[in-house]
């Protein structure tokens, strides 16, 4: 390898130390912060994150910190994988230490809920003069770091953003597509958690696959709708970052959303969900900034609405689904090229 890069992946859950690791793998010099300190040593220790990544080995060459600035110094390109709600602040953070030269890409699929703004918007807020990025697709952690076939977006108005990306990550396992529409991409991976947690409850009540099917279309309907109201292109949705990531985030269980579905068609409290899961399932805070902004916009979004109310106003799965089943029947496909 020629054009040895310095990355820093900010944020140790299962996705940031997946990505950090096959960066590791292919040679670059390659750091993961983490809040947690002895979490870091574990990993530098015995090469294994086992709070997230328990069953997988980490490549030896896989620094972890606790110190930011640290992790930062030098650093080519940063990837920013942590929670939606501490995006602002690690990037506040981060403004302080990180190199002028370097690209910036975020992972986090979540929505800041004062003003609706997506993680690359925060991130544009606050480093106003830092290339930046978005990456996003049906990319479940463990299967990444199995090595799995995938494919990814990254999104970006900067061309040398994407072909550094695609340079840094491509191997014969993990391919890397382009796109030019950050906010549809980003909003994709935002969005897609919602029918996760629809889509997993469905699976707890024994729905059929005429039924999943149709949830899932019309989940990718409502996704465009949305997108074309908040200025997204809809055909974006028909890729990688939208039917590609909803199909997969619709039907694991490796997905966390999905996980949290499934529980509460089991009966489970969405508290004790959350509280046992141990991992942010961004789903739950979307749906509820997603529903005001539909209502807000007056976006057709009953899938969304039927969610909002068996999670936040208790109302029973039975009985919401009664009231889509009579809902107003839209066009199949509203949107074409």
């Amino acid at each position: 390898m020629t054009d040895i890069k310095t990355v820093a992946v900010l944020g140790g859950g299962s996705f940031g130390t997946a990505i950090a690791n096959m960066i590791a793998e292919k040679g670059h010099r390659a750091t993961l912060w983490m809040r947690n300190g002895e979490r870091a040593q574990e990993i530098n220790a015995e090469h294994c994150n086992r709070h997230y990544l328990p069953d997988y080995s980490l490549h030896e060459g896989l620094y972890a910190t606790a110190e930011l600035s640290e992790a930062v110094a030098g650093a080519d390109v940063v990837f920013m994988a942590v929670p939606s709600k501490s995006c602002r602040e690690v990037a506040n953070a981060l403004a302080a230490c990180i190199e002028s030269k370097a690209i910036l890409v975020s992972t986090t699929k979540g929505i800041e809920p004062d003003g609706f703004k997506l993680m690359s918007q925060v991130l544009a807020e606050v480093l106003p003069n830092t290339p930046l990025g978005v990456m996003s697709g049906p990319n479940l952690a463990k299967e990444v770091a199995a090595r799995q076939l995938t494919g990814t977006v990254i999104a970006s108005e900067n061309e040398q953003v994407i072909t550094t990306i695609q340079g840094l990550l491509h191997s014969s396992y993990f391919r890397v597509y382009a796109s030019s529409d950050m906010f549809g991409v980003e909003l994709g991976g935002a969005l897609k958690n919602i029918y996760a947690i629809m889509s997993g409850m469905g699976a707890a009540l024994g729905l059929g696959q005429n039924t999943i099917g149709m949830l899932i279309t019309r989940s990718l309907a409502e996704m465009s709708r949305f997108a074309v109201q908040m200025g997204a292109d809809p055909m974006t949705f028909l890729g990688l970052s939208g039917v590609g990531d909803l199909i997969v985030t619709c039907m694991s269980p490796l997905s966390r959303n999905y996980r949290v579905g499934y529980e509460l068609g089991k009966g489970t409290p969405l508290e004790q969900i959350i509280a046992e899961l141990g991992q942010v399932a961004e789903g739950v805070n979307t749906l509820k900034i997603v529903k005001h902004k539909s209502d807000e916009l007056d976006v057709y979004m009953p899938l969304v609405g039927g969610m909002y109310e068996i999670l936040f106003n208790h109302r029973s799965i039975g009985e919401v689904v009664g009231s889509l089943m009579l809902a107003e029947q839209s066009d199949d496909v509203e949107f074409v090229s």
